[in-house]
């Protein structure tokens, strides 16, 4: 009996050491507004499951048992056209996946574009995505971690977030006195918003993200179709043809820019599902394809 209880003490220890929530940013938050906004959040089994009215960034971290620990690390940002996150399907078990393959994994609760809460609230999430590279670079010694395999992860209108931080990296949006890189190693997207252009976007991310009215400077700007260059990390997609929220138009584009960039790239197309269908997968399922291209193209490196 002493036995077992000291192993369920030592399975205890290792939850709360993979998963403990740190502050994004040490001090202020950059491009913000002394406005007192209330995180709302939906739980699902007694798990966080949604967030709205995000103010506060923060980091959940995941990290494997040394013993199983490959040093490549994911930071994932949950979907939710910009106006929530769906921080269960598309956070939480997703860095548990991770986990389970000795891959540390950061799940980023990002501010959501509000005039509220952020001088110019189209580049808020991109700070946030910038602060998450940047942190996980800097503690990767002390996490176990190669800085050189660090990626990043996003679904739906959080694929934009992460597309947007793998196109846009050579402009720092937050304070970096450091100069640590801000580019990510390595990028997957997921049934992803890509462009911010009239028929491929989704209308409520770009509504969210750039306002009513954007102006065709900005919406160039944040269609990541456009800012594809030979610099930009490697990429793994999938996307179903089916999907009628985000069109698979914005897969197969960026898709072709990363080709016509000589950028190495994986696309997965399902013929049906909709969006979100790989929540409709077993986690490992659908993911084997992605640890099989992760193992050639990051951990291998």
């Amino acid at each position: 009996m002493k036995q077992i209880a000291f192993l369920l003490i030592m399975v205890v220890s290792v939850q709360l050491e993979a998963q403990r929530i740190i502050d994004l940013y040490p001090a202020s938050i950059p491009n913000s507004k002394p406005y007192p906004m209330k995180e709302i959040t939906m739980e699902k089994d007694g798990r966080i499951s949604w967030i709205k009215k995000v103010s506060k960034p923060t980091l959940t971290v995941y990290l494997p048992e040394k013993e199983m620990a490959i040093k490549a690390a994911v930071i994932i940002c949950p979907g939710g056209g910009y106006t929530g996150e769906s921080y269960l399907r598309e956070g939480t078990e997703i860095a548990e996946a991770f986990l389970r393959k000795g891959i540390a994994a950061f799940v980023l609760k990002y501010r959501l574009p509000s005039d509220s809460i952020m001088i110019d609230k189209t580049i808020g999430p991109l700070q946030d995505a910038q602060q998450a590279i940047k942190l996980v670079r800097q503690r990767a010694t002390e996490w176990h971690l190669d800085s050189a395999k660090i990626g990043i992860m996003g679904f739906s209108a959080g694929g934009h977030l992460a597309s947007t931080a793998g196109t846009h990296f050579n402009k720092s949006y937050i304070p970096n006195e450091e100069n640590i890189n801000l580019r990510p190693d390595f990028m997957i997207l997921v049934y992803p918003v890509i462009s911010m252009n009239d028929g491929l976007t989704h209308s409520g991310s770009r509504e969210s993200l750039l306002g009513n009215a954007p102006s065709k400077e900005k919406i160039n700007k944040f269609s990541n179709e456009l800012q594809v260059s030979p610099d930009t990390p490697p990429t793994w997609l999938t996307h179903a043809g089916d999907d009628t929220t985000v069109t698979v138009e914005n897969s197969i584009r960026f898709y072709q820019e990363l080709i016509k960039n000589k950028v190495s790239t994986e696309m997965h197309l399902y013929p049906e599902g909709n969006h979100g269908f790989v929540l409709k997968l077993p986690t490992d399922e659908w993911m084997a394809s992605l640890f099989s291209w992760m193992n050639k193209n990051v951990i291998a490196n």
